[in-house]
């Protein structure tokens, strides 16, 4: 493939919910990739008046140097950081009113995206493709699951008023935030 058909293809597979990508990184990466030969030109052609493309096909080397990097993604659990609990641990610091309608928003959100996965999967369902093919799609459908029944529990949590902070312990985490802030503005200064 040329890389624009291999940015064409990865927005039709709907890859951007797996990893970013944008047209112009992935033309570097493709360069990359043949620099260091893990892919190699097969041809060059153009259509018409379009710009020439280049075509690339992996190469040996290319193909165990993916293996191994998906068996040790595979394998092993990293921590990736996902800004969600992170932002659920601060979530103390706004009103359960707020708290209520911005999950109701995500909640919102992931239900369409719910749908999009279920859709993806009767697409590819109808292709009769080895489940090989398309399993990030069940895992994909299990999480958004998952979150969004969590979600619709702690909306219920936060409507029986389990959300509420109690004042002193308010008062104490803002004045804990502003010596922190001194803190850092002291250091800053100096």
């Amino acid at each position: 493939m040329h890389p624009y058909e291999m940015f064409q293809l990865a927005v039709q597979r709907r890859d951007n919910r797996l990893v970013k990508i944008k047209p112009g990184t992935l033309y570097h990466a493709v360069k990359r990739l043949e620099n260091t030969g893990l892919i190699r030109v097969l041809g060059t052609d153009r259509e018409g008046r379009r710009p020439e493309r280049t075509t690339y096909e992996i190469t040996d080397a290319g193909r165990l140097v993916l293996r191994e990097e998906v068996a040790e993604l595979l394998g092993r659990p990293v921590d990736e950081y996902p800004v969600f609990p992170f932002a659920l641990s601060e979530a103390h610091n706004l009103a359960p009113e707020e708290v209520t309608d911005l999950l109701r928003r995500r909640l919102s959100a992931l239900r369409v995206t719910h749908a999009e996965i279920d859709q993806g999967l009767r697409i590819v369902a109808g292709k009769d493709l080895p489940w090989a093919y398309w399993l990030h799609l069940d895992y994909l459908r299990a999480t958004t699951t998952a979150e969004v029944a969590w979600i619709e529990a702690a909306l219920d949590d936060i409507a029986a008023g389990r959300f509420a902070v109690p004042a002193e312990h308010r008062k104490a985490a803002r004045e804990e935030n502003l010596e922190h802030r001194h803190h850092t503005l002291n250091e800053s200064t100096r």
